[in-house]
């Protein structure tokens, strides 16, 4: 039998989660039942016909009425009540078109979280209504289908879908497990991309979505963009694997989609959040943020030990894993409605986690402004979720409040050490539950923060632990790529080091205190703000954005010694860019002078405002520019590169270089620029005896070391190729070499890699030893890439900047189909006569239409286009023959060719003056000023002015010159109509 993603990865789905073994067609309940004794329930299955539902119903109707009656004492008495509340259900389902699919999903959520309320108590008393039962999981029918087909607009068949007591949970897309290219990827684009926008009702009810090809295992919500997608892990040691004895993503479907764990998900697990576009969307867990919030609660439930310190790596939503331990912690019957301290220890920090917090709209959320309202909240007994600052605790009376159902999590808890924190919470909540979450290890010469949070019977003293290499893999943040600059103005570290010893916390300074480390090191701080040094660093910092970081479309930041050096940045940085491109966010002092203040200060709505204008992709803010504010707390997914100028170490440094770690479209890794030699000893700065923290930052030398041999590995799939040769033979020639799939493929996969290494160093030097080769291998890339409708090969995703840049600029490899290949002599006419290609008439025929739209507007085109149409009439109607066809389209290409000749020819004569003359007398209209010459004049000497050679290519030119149209036009009251704007501009880019 052949390998199908039917027979090998559906029925496997199937079979593992149900014991179905649909290759045979009979049951094998050994697994099933094995997963059933350890996960408490397991599912049954049933074909696609069996379920009783017509195809354009969602839900399974008698099996959702079944369990109201079941799971509802008043329903259960009065049976046809059971269809008031499934006539409510499928309005919410109806509503999905005019509301939206994360809407109709929040409102069906709290339909099945029993938070909804009929009025069928006695006296028309209103009774929450239960859809499950999160209890005693018995209750409730569970039932896996596959081929589920379904109808809205169109019909669709989505491989595997699960449903708890007859409403859709789950949707699964399998894939073939046997071609390189294909990849769960595939499945999850064609759910996200395709099912949710065809048959959005499946997925009101939706808990989550997975995909794999047997494989890899993912996952995500509805509405999640792809690239958010994650894998579901486990621990090596998994006993339930064992005593499976199951694949590594049989394990993982198993737990994942067991009904224990999606209730779970479902009840204690699922976020509405609005997000910074000020868009709802649907939030689930990683498996670490599952696990670690999981771990919290049983600890407290079990009651016997007191503390646990969690350590995962920055960027991988340890403020999320909060809101989901104090939800479920709050919920959890046994701890009778438990107070949740919610500690953090600045300011920046304060405002990210109570702001994820309230966009989760979680319920009795309280934000203490001083430490008496934090002590008097506590000696009330107030039973809510409480965030404050550790600094709060300083003056802390002992025995506060000595509830033993009270829970402190404590944000970036190393710092703790500072005033011995950690002992006075101790002393003020003796009988709370202590639990500290760090997103940096902790150093084992940091005793404090163990003694305070580590508990004994924890392996190595840590609870949980997510490190930065388990970050990496399961894609939950982004590699950091180290990029040391001008190497000639290095500090020297060791003479820095005598220099700032008496600063031990140097680390942790605020803005004033890093002022006055720079007066007692005077000479330090010249040599750093050397003017000639600052030029040519802010130089460099200009090109290599400008290279590296903007065409992404991603953002940076620069981090300066101080807050005078802050501005220095600024003032130099302004010679490069507009001067909105860039903002200094520093605080200032009572000591400062007025105008410094006046000029500089940035409060607190300030800075969230900048922060907000910062993560907009369309705001004209590309840089900020800091010294300590914003390099801890701060989350800007758009934030790619940092520019460091500054000595951080240890969790400072760690914290502040995975500012640039989130996950961001088209952003591939964090980058750190160093100008300042904080990585001339990456081990030392990063000191932790962790040894896998060591390996944080990918040195660029290493990339550099590897990219000869990426080179050499891509370039072997060519053996024998003349890539001298150009046109089409060449191309031809290539693309033989690689003639079947499972060549592309493998030519894919070493394309991909040697791309990254090409992305992540340019525009360094070295590259220019292959420009050549690489140009060649990209255009060869561009030529076999699979069309645009299949964007979900994951071997053939969409490419850098750079070298997408490289492709458009040299694609003279394609000029096989351009139109001037049919200016056709008699010797062609005869040789196509003799040897019909019917692939050649058609590409002709294709490319006719494609220039015929183009020049959409000229009467001359239009009526060759017409005759085309004619001609492909009478083809169609049988009233010409097929060499008659080709002969008159031969006919048209030459004609199309000649008037297109002659279009150039009188462009090219044409002044810039007199092609916008032209302009305005075509369009001009009664409202139009009858002074076209003067507009005409006015615009030319204001364009003539800004532009400047190639300013159509770059953002700056592009502005300036819009910036000055519009200024034109806003002088004859002709600023507010945008097509005339938009028209003009396009003239003027052609001509000026």
């Amino acid at each position: 039998m052949a390998f199908t993603e039917l027979n090998s990865v559906e029925h496997y789905i199937v079979h593992q989660l149900s014991g179905m073994d649909l290759n045979r067609d009979v049951p094998e309940w050994s697994g099933a039942e094995a997963a059933e004794q350890a996960y408490g329930a397991k599912w049954r299955y049933q074909s696609a016909e069996q379920l009783q539902r017509g195809v354009n119903e969602v839900l399974v109707e008698s099996e959702v009425k079944a369990a109201l009656i079941r799971l509802n004492p008043e329903i259960a008495e009065r049976p046809e009540l059971a269809d008031e509340v499934i006539y409510k259900l499928r309005a919410i389902l109806i509503s999905v078109n005019q509301v939206g699919l994360v809407k109709a999903n929040e409102e069906f959520f709290q339909w099945l979280s029993g938070e909804k309320t009929m009025p069928f108590g006695e006296n028309n008393r209103h009774v929450p209504v239960r859809l499950v039962d999160f209890e005693d999981l018995s209750q409730n029918t569970y039932v896996i289908t596959n081929q589920f087909r379904i109808h809205h607009r169109e019909t669709k068949i989505p491989d595997v879908v699960l449903l708890l007591n007859g409403m859709p949970v789950v949707v699964g897309e399998a894939k073939t497990p046997i071609r390189p290219s294909v990849s769960w990827l595939d499945g999850a684009h064609e759910i996200h991309n395709i099912y949710e926008n065809a048959v959005p009702q499946l997925f009101v009810p939706n808990i989550l979505s997975f995909a794999t090809e047997g494989k890899e295992l993912f996952y995500g919500a509805i509405r999640c963009p792809l690239e958010f997608w994650a894998p579901w892990r486990l621990d090596d040691e998994c006993a339930i694997a064992k005593s499976l004895g199951l694949a590594e993503v049989g394990a993982e479907l198993t737990d994942l989609l067991s009904p224990a764990r999606l209730l779970d998900i479902l009840r204690n697990f699922s976020l509405f959040t609005t997000n910074k576009k000020k868009q709802r969307i649907k939030v689930i867990p990683r498996f670490q943020q599952l696990e670690g919030a999981n771990q919290i609660v049983e600890r407290v439930i079990d009651g016997r030990i007191k503390k646990g310190l969690i350590w995962h790596f920055q960027g991988s939503g340890k403020s999320l894993l909060m809101v989901f331990a104090a939800q479920k912690l709050r919920r959890a019957a046994s701890l009778k409605s438990p107070t949740v301290i919610v500690l953090v220890d600045r300011t920046d920090l304060d405002t990210q986690i109570s702001g994820t917090f309230n966009a989760a709209d979680v319920a009795n959320v309280e934000c203490t402004e001083s430490i008496k309202e934090l002590q008097l909240m506590l000696e009330r007994d107030t039973r809510k979720i409480i965030i404050s600052m550790i600094h709060k605790f300083r003056d802390a009376r002992p025995n506060m409040n000595t509830r033993d159902n009270i829970i402190v999590l404590v944000d970036e808890a190393h710092r703790t050490q500072e005033g011995d924190l950690g002992r006075q919470m101790r002393a003020a909540l003796p009988n709370a539950f202590l639990f500290g979450l760090t997103g940096t290890p902790v150093n084992k010469a940091d005793k404090n923060t163990f003694w305070a949070f580590g508990a004994e019977e924890d392996a190595g003293g840590y609870m949980s632990r997510y490190t930065f290499h388990d970050s990496i893999r399961d894609g939950a943040t982004l590699p950091l790529h180290f990029e040391p600059r001008l190497v000639d103005v290095h500090v020297d570290t060791e003479a820095l080091d005598k220099a700032f010893a008496e600063f031990k916390e140097e680390a942790a300074l605020t803005d004033e205190e890093a002022d006055a480390l720079n007066r007692k090191s005077a000479k330090m701080s010249a040599f750093l703000k050397a003017p000639e040094r600052v030029t040519r660093i802010v130089k460099d910092i200009a090109v290599h954005f400008t290279e590296k970081v903007a065409p992404h479309g991603l953002k940076a930041m620069i981090v300066t010694p101080d807050r005078f050096a802050c501005v220095q940045y600024k003032e130099e940085l302004d010679k490069h860019f507009p001067t909105e491109a860039s903002r200094v966010v520093i605080s200032t002092s009572a000591n400062d002078a007025l105008e410094f203040k006046q000029k500089w200060a940035v409060d607190k709505s300030q800075q969230e405002k900048i922060v907000d204008e910062f993560n907009d992709a369309a705001s004209e803010l590309k840089f900020i520019i800091v010294t300590a504010k914003l390099l801890t707390g701060f989350d800007a997914p758009i934030l790619q590169t940092m520019y460091l100028d500054k000595s951080l170490k240890d969790h400072t440094l760690l914290q502040a270089i995975c500012r640039t770690n989130r996950l961001y479209p088209q952003k591939s890794f964090g980058r750190i620029v160093d100008y300042f030699g904080v990585f001339d000893d990456a081990a030392k700065a990063l000191e932790f005896d962790e040894e896998s923290i060591r390996k944080v930052i990918t040195n660029l030398s290493e990339l550099r070391d590897k990219l000869p041999k990426a080179m050499k590995e891509t370039l072997a799939h060519f053996e024998g190729v003349d890539r001298t040769l150009e046109g089409f033979e060449g191309l031809e020639a290539a693309q033989e070499a690689i003639s079947d799939d499972k060549k592309k493929d493998a030519f894919a996969r070493n394309f991909k890699f040697l791309s990254k290494i090409w992305e992540s160093l340019s525009p360094d030097n070295i590259l220019n030893l292959y420009n050549e080769d690489y140009r060649w291998l990209a255009q060869v890339y561009e030529s076999v890439k699979p069309a645009s409708d299949n964007i979900g090969k994951l071997l053939w995703l969409t490419l850098g900047a750079q070298t997408t840049r490289l492709i458009h600029e040299n694609l003279h490899v394609g000029e096989l189909h351009t139109l001037e290949e049919f200016v056709l002599d008699a010797d062609v006419i005869e040789d196509i006569f003799n040897h019909p290609d019917p692939k050649k008439v058609k590409q002709l025929e294709k490319t006719l239409i494609k220039r015929f739209k183009k020049h959409a507007g000229d009467p001359k085109f239009k009526s060759l286009s017409e005759r085309l149409e004619e001609l492909r009439d009478k083809a169609e109607r049988g009233l010409i023959s097929s060499i008659e066809f080709v002969k008159e389209l031969c006919k048209l290409a030459k004609e199309t060719v000649q008037a297109e000749k002659e279009l150039e020819a009188a462009l090219q004569d044409k002044s810039p003056k007199a092609a916008l003359t032209e302009l305005f007398l075509e369009i001009k209209t009664d409202q139009t000023p009858a002074v076209v010459e003067r507009i005409v004049t006015d615009i030319d000497a204001i364009v003539r002015i800004v532009r400047f050679p190639g300013w159509q290519n770059t953002n700056q030119g592009e502005r300036e010159v819009q910036k000055s149209l519009r200024k034109a036009l806003l002088k004859y009251k002709l600023h507010t109509d945008q097509a005339l704007f938009e028209r003009a501009y396009e003239y003027i880019k052609e001509y000026y």
